[in-house]
């Protein structure tokens, strides 16, 4: 698990340290963040941050909005060089630490997801890695808040083909029953967090006709 988190935000590093400043200014996929909140918000995790007492604050700032409090203190982290964040992504990749609050099981699904918040508005091609996929798609599936994806994809079957790896590891993906619903790894980690009118235009399959009625989510 730790070695594809270090995997993870050594290739984000990569992928971010060319782009221009209007693109690290660029809506993310993430309501009301930037590109630059999101690399912020991945690089907290390592840092150990945000403390509880920042993170009170920002609650109580934001009237109890968990969404927005955490909106929040990421752009006060983002004011930083583009250069300082981008350092400290390659310093930090192979980092444990992380807040008390954050669960080990979903800093891969974080990297894996935002990764693709970050890459798709931009234009850019980000595959993930069958290992980190396998992980990040049955960890969103067995998730309740706040995706819901168990619920809200009732009713079709999910399914991808991996990225070659090693050998003996799976070449496919899936999960639930009906109509299906194919695309990468990363057209289906968007559409099961909520992101659905990015992940349509990847997706195919005779259960995508009645995926766009389904409810997508706000936050990140």
């Amino acid at each position: 698990m730790w070695e594809l988190i270090r995997e993870e935000r050594a290739s984000l590093a990569r992928l971010v340290a060319p782009l221009s400043a209007e693109q690290w200014a660029t809506p993310s996929l993430c309501a009301e963040w930037t590109v630059r909140d999101v690399v912020a918000h991945l690089l907290m995790t390592p840092a150990g941050e945000p403390h509880v007492r920042s993170m009170v604050v920002a609650l109580v700032k934001a009237r109890g909005h968990l969404w927005s409090a955490g909106r929040d203190v990421a752009r006060e982290y983002a004011r930083r060089p583009t250069s300082e964040l981008v350092v400290e992504l390659e310093r930090t990749a192979g980092s444990r630490t992380r807040p008390i609050f954050v669960q080990d099981a979903n800093i891969l699904l974080d990297l894996v997801v935002h990764g693709q918040d970050i890459a798709v508005p931009l234009g850019l091609d980000r595959p993930v890695p069958a290992a980190a996929a396998v992980l990040t798609l049955d960890r969103i599936w067995s998730m309740g808040w706040p995706f819901h994806a168990r619920r809200r994809l009732a009713g079709v079957r999910l399914r991808c083909d991996l990225e070659p790896g090693t050998r003996g590891a799976p070449q496919e993906w899936e999960v639930g029953g009906g109509p299906e619903v194919r695309g990468s790894a990363a057209a289906l980690a968007l559409l099961m967090t909520g992101r659905t009118a990015a992940a349509l235009p990847m997706l195919h399959g005779p259960g995508v006709a009645g995926l766009g009625a389904r409810r997508s989510l706000r936050g990140s």
